[in-house]
């Protein structure tokens, strides 16, 4: 009996651990970083919400992109993410959505992410994107949005939502299905997606049509190879990497980077 709960505890253990490890790596790269990083707070109506920012190193203003994240919230990743971005000449900043909520496993995560309100979190954007354009005087009043899985769902929906955005990367999060959820959008959308994630495909085809009646600019492109969340699982830190998501993280840099440089 002793030895079948010490094997239960103890795969109990190994199986939080390892929740933990593929949600929460990233920091490496987060200590190692030359560039400034900071953690503000944001008044968004009577709330007030954290959000994680790292500035560029150039001697000019620059454009800024929010970053929504994944489902798992605020986490060592997306912290990582932005410095890559602003490794590549943009302020990046990252609103904690979920409220400093940690998950212990993917089934938490989820039942957090459908509970938050769909005005509470377009809310927290305008406050991310208003501090933005008001209170970091680094900022030459570009601002992009990109997100990730949920987080490229929220931004499609939201480059519907704020007419200031000068465009919007969306990462195999689900694309719009209806007319009144493009009508409105200002700005160019650039979708990345897996080729095995046929869940979020299937809803290109409407999106491709409805921002084509609309007028409106939406370049879907999709990696061969590559898994739903590619960019966190083809990381080259993740304990977990997948060699074909990691080719199609990189071929989305790659086209990723240029579109950043034609930020204004």
């Amino acid at each position: 009996m002793k030895r079948l709960i010490f094997m239960l505890v103890a795969g109990f253990v190994l199986q939080s651990l390892l929740a933990e490890e593929i949600k929460d790596f990233g920091r490496d790269r987060l200590n190692s970083s030359p560039r400034h990083a900071d953690w503000i707070d944001i008044k968004s109506g009577a709330r007030t919400i954290k959000a994680f920012v790292v500035y560029p190193e150039r001697k000019d203003k620059a454009p800024a992109v929010i970053v929504v994240s994944e489902i798992f919230g605020l986490t060592d990743w997306v912290r990582s993410l932005c410095d890559e971005l602003a490794e590549n000449g943009v302020i990046a900043i990252a609103p904690d959505l979920h409220g400093g909520q940690k998950f212990e496993d993917l089934d938490a995560a989820r039942k957090a992410t459908s509970a938050l309100p769909k005005e509470q979190v377009k809310a927290d954007l305008d406050s991310t994107a208003d501090y933005l354009l008001t209170k970091i005087p680094s900022c030459n009043g570009a601002l992009a949005v990109c997100g990730f899985c949920w987080g490229g769902g929220v931004t499609f929906a939201y480059a519907n939502e704020n007419p200031k955005l000068k465009a919007a990367y969306s990462f195999y999060g689900v694309a719009a299905d209806s007319p009144d959820k493009v009508k409105n959008i200002a700005c160019p959308v650039y979708g990345f997606y897996a080729e095995n994630d046929e869940r979020v495909n299937a809803t290109i085809p409407k999106a491709e049509e409805l921002m084509k009646a609309a007028g409106k600019k939406y370049e879907p492109v999709i990696y061969k190879g590559a898994g739903h969340g590619f960019m966190r699982s083809g990381e080259p830190a993740n304990p977990n990497v997948r060699e074909g998501d990691k080719k199609a993280r990189d071929e989305a840099w790659a086209r990723w980077k240029p579109l950043l440089k034609q930020l204004p």
